[in-house]
């Protein structure tokens, strides 16, 4: 018996019925020979680790443009906090850990340069729109590999793109946004979990907001500090995904309304502040130019492709725009709208 055949077992043995066990996946859109070592949702996570688009998430930003401080969180750093958590869930709920965390690091390969700012000015200028959890899809099976994709398994691929909540339901009882999986679900609920806790710490850090800004009834229901928020957090999404018969994961509804209480409180004195939304208006503009500008230059730009794969030219320039990291963005601006400083030419007399 093979070390995959073995941990496929144990699954069976140690999982709860309801967690999504490896050898029953749906299996991949191109059918592949099994790893004798890894089941299909390690390999999974594996491709995605050692991708490219991964690679790139540590220069994106999560909220704050460019910052100057070490410990700014960046997309990157979010997928790995997800990721944390997202574990933790799973792991109490006797779930399949692997395709937890396959779906949490994955979550946000197709986010763009200069966070939402970049995915706002893509869904305006590209005439298909653009969402960046659809772009995370795209990634996975069409762009990395030299446009051979990752060939993930469908749960992966249905976290992935099943996880975006943006001002919604944190799980949402349509089946049209609900992830097939309890697994699926953890990655979503794990989302908001980090996101909501780290966007404020990051806030309170730049100066954005003040610890005696936020609402009392919040700090009341989950606490003062960054690892009590996520801890009584955490602890209520297991507490009551237990008492629903692992039918679904959620948070009980006190502490659901403290969470939507403080996501919308973040919206309103962070995301849409002032001075975060002046900085993303200035990022808005950097990916509007090149956006233009490729569209009007793209034989130029786009040389190495052959002409019968140059069809859909939005296409190509919004993959091109959603994959390059902040400082990308802003050198490649630089090159071409600012004019290049000569050298003095020095001689000897």
């Amino acid at each position: 018996m093979t070390i995959r055949k073995q941990t496929e077992q144990i699954e069976k043995q140690i999982l709860h019925p309801n967690a999504c066990l490896s050898s029953k996946s749906r299996g991949r859109a191109r059918p592949e020979k099994e790893c004798d070592v890894r089941t299909c949702f390690q390999r999974d996570r594996d491709r995605i680790i050692h991708s490219k688009a991964f690679r790139r998430l540590k220069h994106k930003t999560q909220v704050f443009l460019a910052p100057k401080g070490d410990h700014y969180r960046t997309r990157l750093t979010h997928v790995l906090e997800v990721s944390q958590i997202a574990r933790t869930i799973a792991r109490a709920l006797r779930l399949n850990e692997d395709l937890t965390e396959a779906i949490a690091l994955g979550h946000d390969l197709g986010h763009t340069p200069f966070g939402h700012a970049g995915e706002a000015i893509l869904r305006e200028l590209h005439p298909g729109g653009f969402d960046h959890y659809k772009q995370s899809l795209r990634v996975v099976d069409f762009l990395e590999r030299d446009g051979r994709g990752l060939n993930l398994t469908q749960e992966v691929r249905n976290g992935i793109v099943k996880h975006s909540k943006g001002k919604g339901l944190i799980i949402s009882d349509s089946p049209k946004d609900k992830p097939a999986t309890l697994e699926g679900q953890v990655v979503r609920i794990s989302d908001i979990i980090a996101y909501v806790n780290h966007d404020l710490d990051d806030a309170i850090r730049a100066g954005v907001i003040k610890k005696s800004d936020m609402p009392r009834e919040i700090v009341k229901a989950i606490g003062e500090t960054y690892s009590k928020r996520i801890d009584t957090m955490v602890r209520d999404a297991i507490k009551t995904s237990i008492a629903s018969g692992h039918k679904n994961i959620e948070m009980g509804e006190e502490i659901s309304i403290v969470v939507y209480k403080l996501r919308d409180f973040l919206y309103e004195m962070v995301y849409e502040s002032k001075g975060i939304m002046t900085e993303f208006n200035k990022a808005k503009g950097i990916l509007k130019a090149l956006y233009e500008y490729y569209i009007e230059h793209i034989d130029e730009v786009f040389k190495d492709i052959p002409p019968e794969k140059k069809l859909d030219k939005h296409r190509m320039v919004c993959d091109f725009i959603a994959g390059m990291t902040d400082r990308f963005a802003i050198m490649s601006y630089e090159k071409i709208f600012l004019p290049e400083q000569w050298p003095e030419q020095w001689k000897r007399i």
